[in-house]
């Protein structure tokens, strides 16, 4: 029996920045968002103003990234800098400058605390102690260039759920998997069709992988982007996802015929693996929900009032959280029994 859901947008607080990256506070409604102002926000959604109730400038450009430990919140930037925030009085208290020798697109938290891992347009990923934010080991393995020798991006990565394996993922379609213990990479896997690349018009490419997420079981790895794209001035290839049972090497699951066009920004699981939440957007966004026992296509699509850069589910899994361009937005979950 397919799966159903009932979606509602109980929540919408306009802005006038794009806001690239969010983490929720666990069992709150507090998000924590970077801005295109360069800035970090607190927002409450259980407060009915729409007001931020916390905001704190530390960075130079685009804060593209925010991850959560026990006691800080580290921020990445374009401004090749990382910020540990201080969770008690909401301020800055250490600051990497130099962390990437280019722009940072991503950084994530051990499930566990221990340490962050960071990823930029160098093409390394770097592992950091939390607490003392030093430098514990690079992870090199991506190539630096495209095959039509063009430099290539490191857009994300993920920590799973017992925080002993990374997933990083870059602009030509590659994941490696590494062993957080000594940063031993264990595992590659290929998602080319993501990664398009035009040699008529433009002599240019367009995609990646853009998103990635480990399952809460931590046995399927997905990702997200785009199909390949006709015209790579405008994003209208398909939203692309692929999952894959990751330490046997196989691709599970792959949903390339889909309802919207755009990048898959942002992936989260339900907290059971009842199904997989993929975000994103070209002009407009989306949400698109998918169920691991139909390895077909999606179950339930939704136009999202902005292209969607974040998104998370809450613990019981019935609250959808996204942060995007102009807009944060909470849906409400229901399941639906026929």
């Amino acid at each position: 029996m397919e799966k159903k859901i009932e979606l509602k947008i109980t929540k919408e607080i306009s802005r006038r920045d794009i806001l690239f990256s969010m983490v929720r506070m666990p069992n709150s409604e507090l998000l924590q968002v970077g801005s295109s102002d360069f800035k970090l926000y607190g927002f409450d959604l259980s407060n009915e103003k729409s007001e931020p109730i916390a905001e704190g400038l530390a960075h130079d450009s685009y804060v593209t990234g925010v991850a959560r430990t026990e006691a800080f919140l580290v921020t990445s930037s374009y401004d090749q800098r990382l910020v540990w925030w201080s969770m008690e009085s909401g301020k800055p208290i250490r600051t990497v400058d130099n962390a990437h020798p280019r722009f940072i697109r991503d950084v994530q938290a051990s499930p566990d605390g221990k340490w962050i891992v960071s990823v930029g347009d160098d093409m390394i990923a770097r592992v950091w102690e939390s607490s003392s934010g030093k430098l514990r080991y690079e992870l090199h393995g991506h190539p630096t260039e495209t095959p039509h020798h063009y430099p290539s991006m490191l857009y994300a990565c993920a920590v799973s759920p017992d925080s002993q394996h990374i997933a990083t993922v870059d602009r030509i379609g590659t994941i490696l998997i590494w062993r957080s213990e000594d940063g031993r990479q264990v595992a590659k896997l290929e998602a080319s069709e993501m990664y398009t690349w035009d040699a008529k018009q433009r002599r240019h490419s367009i995609g990646g992988i853009r998103s990635v997420a480990f399952s809460p079981d931590g046995r399927h790895l997905a990702v997200g982007g785009m199909g390949q794209v006709g015209n790579i001035d405008h994003l209208d290839g398909k939203a692309r996802v692929e999952i894959f049972a990751w330490q046997d090497g196989e691709r599970t699951h792959s949903y390339g015929d889909n309802s919207f066009k755009g990048l898959v920004e942002s992936l989260a699981f339900h907290p059971n693996g009842e199904w997989l939440v993929a975000a994103g957007g070209d002009n407009s966004g989306f949400l698109m929900f998918f169920d691991l026992a139909d390895n077909k296509k999606s179950f339930r699509d939704e136009k999202a009032p902005m292209h969607i850069h974040s998104v998370a589910v809450n613990e019981s899994g019935d609250s959808i959280y996204a942060v995007g361009h102009g807009k944060i937005a909470r849906w409400t979950v229901s399941a639906v029994h026929e």
